[in-house]
């Protein structure tokens, strides 16, 4: 009798045991399983950004941040856009042929829309943010400035197209990010092509 006890209480031991085994190998699995998955916060710093731009004024530019870097939104007036025609002999890539963007930004205005101009907010020397500097002549560049983005940690200048100018620090234009426009109203940076619905 003592024996079919013993049996009975091995095996009650061996099915706790087993179990108790299966448990903790799921719990120490769980956190490892876990870390392959993005976090939101990694998932939100890569996901496309929609912004409102029925309320920018004509010369004026709207800053938001997409993927940890600030991208530009630049509504140009006609005056701006006529500044971008006959200066390809001022500037160090005028067809953006040496630059990063998108197919479509490969003419002087460097965008789907004249109009509106996109482009990341970071110096292609050093990083740092080039600052707008819209209006002609503006006496912290100089008296011929035509109106564009000036980086003040090295003096790189860029036209309205972010296109940069010769003998600057920078080495290529300002980079287009990928957007699309989903309605007149709205621009989603971070996609080609707009999502639909």
């Amino acid at each position: 009798m003592s024996e079919s006890i013993d049996r009975g209480r091995r095996q009650l031991l061996t099915v706790a045991t087993t179990l108790t085994g299966v448990v903790g190998v799921a719990f120490a699995a769980a956190p490892f399983l876990a870390s392959w998955k993005p976090s939101a916060r990694a998932k939100a710093l890569g996901a496309p950004v929609e912004i409102d731009i029925s309320k920018l004024e004509p010369g004026a530019m709207l800053k938001i941040v997409w993927r940890g870097k600030p991208v530009y939104v630049v509504r140009r007036t006609p005056g701006m856009m006529e500044s971008l025609v006959n200066t390809d002999d001022k500037l160090a890539d005028p067809r953006s042929e040496r630059s990063l963007q998108p197919e479509y930004a490969k003419n002087d205005q460097r965008a789907r829309n004249p109009e509106y101009f996109v482009v990341l907010g970071v110096c292609t020397h050093l990083g740092c943010a080039p600052q707008g500097h819209f209006d002609k002549g503006d006496p912290e560049i100089s008296a011929d400035w035509p109106g564009g983005f000036f980086c003040p940690c090295h003096g790189s200048k860029f036209d309205l197209s972010g296109r940069v100018y010769k003998g600057v620090p920078a080495p290529t234009n300002l980079e287009v990010p990928p957007y699309a426009f989903v309605d007149d109203q709205h621009v989603l940076i971070g996609l080609d092509e707009a999502r639909v619905g």
